[in-house]
């Protein structure tokens, strides 16, 4: 009866531990990418976009807002 309480204590700590690895690599992940939503006309040319009306086409600022 006691070796089924600490497994079972074990077992619940290790799935705690892992729900918290798990939650801290997403907040990484969310927060790794980080892309400014505006951008200039040159900084759209110089990732391969082409400025067009109010956003950047293409490239890796593709459909992110320009700046004056």
């Amino acid at each position: 009866m006691r070796i089924r309480r600490i497994l079972a204590a074990v077992i619940a700590t290790a799935a705690l531990a892992g729900l918290g690895l798990t939650g801290a690599a997403t907040a990484t992940a969310a927060t790794t990418k980080g892309a400014p939503s505006a951008v200039t006309p040159e900084e759209c040319r110089e990732g391969g976009g082409m400025p067009e009306n109010f956003s950047c086409v293409g490239g890796t600022h593709n459909g992110q807002y320009l700046l004056d």
